[in-house]
């Protein structure tokens, strides 16, 4: 991995972006600092957690993801790392999604995560989710006011429609400020069915409105970008081999389509599928940072040999075309 420059902010980042949803749960602390060792060793540097990682396991602590990874970064040089995390979600304890996106609640959220990140400040900071019967200025005016007092450097969103990303950026501009650094939706090579994208990811994908805002600018950082490798489980496992929420999310014709085109591709660049299919954001024509996620570190030097890879605007015609 190379480091970037995420346009319009200071913030000096990895290709790819490490998600720690499984930090502190699946993931013990052993486990969890061999994996951030292991992206650091291959140039990575850019963490992404969040305030509600964990909540929807009964049995464990709140902001499990938070705290293993506020444990880890204190047994290493803070000044190497660019961290980002998320608040305002769904709370899961309470099991009713209802939305929580106010300026007290975002403030306490992002108290928390301070506390359990044991930081001073948070380099990205995400409003997870949006209400969109909130008035918009209340909103942004509450993420610059954490960005006045210090405990954030920049803030993105994740989640948000992409109407209410431009109203927010339109209100931005209007009192001198750049807004979102970033936005975090959706997206990988396979296309997913909107019904069970809900049910199992709800938010934007996107496909669904956001590539204009990429192209004006406006950085993507992509979650669940390598669909959770569907391509490569399609490939050795066959239809019937996928999980159940695999394939309710993923299994329909325009993946199958797109899989021999993955497959010839792989073959023509000596890359396995995830990396071709990791490789497709990457090369796309506007800064572009996928979240890639690991249960191994073996699983990351995978990751990293996607970076390498080049895709012509051919190719990435004839992935997504297919």
């Amino acid at each position: 991995m190379h480091a970037l420059n995420l346009p319009g902010t200071e913030l000096k980042v990895s290709q790819l972006c490490l998600g720690t949803n499984q930090f502190g749960t699946s993931l013990d602390d052993e486990a969890a600092a061999g994996i951030l060792d292991a992206f650091a060793a291959l140039g990575g540097n850019f963490i992404d957690t969040a305030r509600s990682y964990g909540d929807w396991i009964p049995d464990v602590s709140r902001g499990a993801s938070e705290h293993c990874l506020g444990r880890l970064l204190q047994q290493r040089d803070r000044s190497q790392w660019i961290v980002a995390t998320k608040g305002c979600e769904f709370d899961y304890r309470a099991g009713d999604f209802a939305l929580r996106v106010t300026p007290g609640l975002l403030q306490r959220d992002l108290e928390a995560s301070l506390e359990a990140l044991q930081l001073e400040q948070i380099d990205l900071y995400w409003l997870h989710r949006d209400d969109p019967a909130r008035p918009i200025a209340t909103i942004v005016d509450a993420l610059i006011a954490a960005q006045q007092a210090g405990t954030i450097r920049y803030f993105g969103c994740s989640n948000w429609s992409p109407e209410r990303i431009r109203e927010a950026q339109a209100y931005a501009r209007s009192i001198g400020h750049g807004g979102f650094a970033a936005c975090q939706p959706m997206w990988g090579l396979a296309e997913p069915d909107r019904a069970s994208m809900q049910m199992y990811s709800p938010g934007g994908y996107y496909d669904d409105g956001y590539s204009p805002l990429h192209t004006a600018g406006i950085t993507m950082i992509p979650y669940s970008s390598q669909s959770r490798g569907f391509f490569h489980k399609l490939a050795s496992a066959g239809e019937d081999g996928l999980p159940d929420d695999l394939s309710a999310l993923y299994l329909n014709d325009a993946n199958r389509r797109r899989l021999p085109v993955l497959e010839a591709l792989a073959r023509q660049h000596g890359a396995t599928i995830n990396q071709i299919a990791l490789a497709y954001l990457r090369c796309q024509p506007h800064t572009t940072v996928p979240i890639i996620g690991a249960s191994r570190p073996g699983q990351l030097t995978d990751s990293d040999a996607a970076c390498a890879l080049h895709l012509t605007a051919n190719e990435l015609a004839a992935l997504h075309q297919a």
